[in-house]
């Protein structure tokens, strides 16, 4: 396993390549088992942003996942939440993730403290390495598609996995309204 082709993507087995994800992956990845399972895939940081990557590679927008880092407090206390949504989606931050973290308002952490708590490259965020305290939000289609293609945790490249694998990772909770349809794909 390991291997997956996607638009003009193919990838190696993680356990092929660790030097292309970010250290808190590796260690997930390798504790739970997934370096075989999971594919992973050098690219051009310049092409790394989800819109760049689906062009440069012929990828169907409904196989890219973003993993994106929110935040929100409750009685003086932040609370913080990763949110994984479809490229052809969008995280309902004002309804949903407000819901889910129980607060009155919540938004998108600042960059830096995104990459300064996470270990990770801004752009290349991924679900797989999080703070283990952290929930972990996943929009129901993410979890329903055969091969997604998210962060590695670093910019150089991507991680290919089938969705489901996503739903088995610590703190995940699949969530049905998580997400949105984007007026343009």
């Amino acid at each position: 396993m390991g291997v997956f082709t996607l638009g003009n993507l193919t990838t190696v087995p993680a356990s092929a390549r660790p030097d292309l994800l970010a250290p808190p992956t590796t260690r997930l990845l390798t504790t739970m088992g997934l370096l075989e399972t999971v594919g992973v895939v050098e690219i051009d940081p310049a092409v790394s942003d989800t819109a760049a990557t689906r062009e440069e590679f012929d990828l169907d927008a409904a196989t890219l996942a973003n993993c994106v880092v929110v935040a929100g407090k409750r009685e003086g206390v932040e609370r913080i939440a990763a949110c994984v949504v479809l490229s052809t989606t969008r995280a309902d931050i004002n309804n949903a993730v407000k819901r889910l973290l129980d607060v009155r308002k919540a938004s998108f952490l600042p960059m830096d403290r995104a990459v300064e708590l996470t270990g990770m490259e801004y752009g290349g965020i991924t679900p797989i390495g999080l703070p283990a305290e952290w929930p972990v939000f996943v929009d129901h289609r993410v979890i329903e598609t055969e091969v997604v293609i998210i962060g590695s945790g670093v910019r150089h490249s991507k991680i290919l996995l089938p969705g489901d694998v996503l739903g088995d990772l610590p703190g995940v909770s699949v969530v049905d309204d998580l997400a949105t349809p984007t007026l343009s794909v």
